[in-house]
């Protein structure tokens, strides 16, 4: 067995930035990203966002791509909403954002997608992290 610590802090943003991951999807989304997430043995250790755009903390094994992980995720989660609630379309914008993380970053960054609506709710974004910073428009 391969011992690998990866750790990933992952964003992107729907499509035209629309304001689609409304109260009653954010639940389904997010729950089917982490069950569609352990089904490619990639565990997620937090998953945030605001209307507009997600963040997740992500530990992603060496046999598999980031890239890969992301075009999975994405292709899937919109597919599975638009079959889910049909009167809306659903869609991710083609672009994303990723970062490394080490383990003693691990934490702060867990918090920092956790409190996703209050960090945009008082204004204490870390930009370099946010979908503007990243020109994730």
């Amino acid at each position: 067995m391969t011992l690998w610590r990866t750790y990933y802090h992952l964003v992107w943003a729907t499509r035209n930035r629309e304001p689609l991951i409304t109260e009653t999807i954010e639940p389904e989304l997010y729950n089917y990203i982490q069950t569609k997430a352990k089904s490619l043995n990639c565990p997620i250790h937090a998953i945030g966002g605001i209307v507009d755009h997600i963040h997740l903390i992500v530990s992603i094994p060496p046999s598999r791509a980031v890239a890969d992980f992301v075009m999975r995720i994405k292709g899937s989660s919109s597919h599975h909403l638009n079959h889910t609630y049909p009167s809306q379309t659903f869609a991710w914008q083609r672009e994303y954002g990723v970062f490394s993380l080490g383990a003693k970053q691990l934490q702060n960054a867990i918090f920092y997608v956790q409190q996703q609506k209050q960090h945009h709710a008082d204004q204490t974004l870390i930009a370099i992290l946010e979908p503007q910073s990243l020109q994730l428009q």
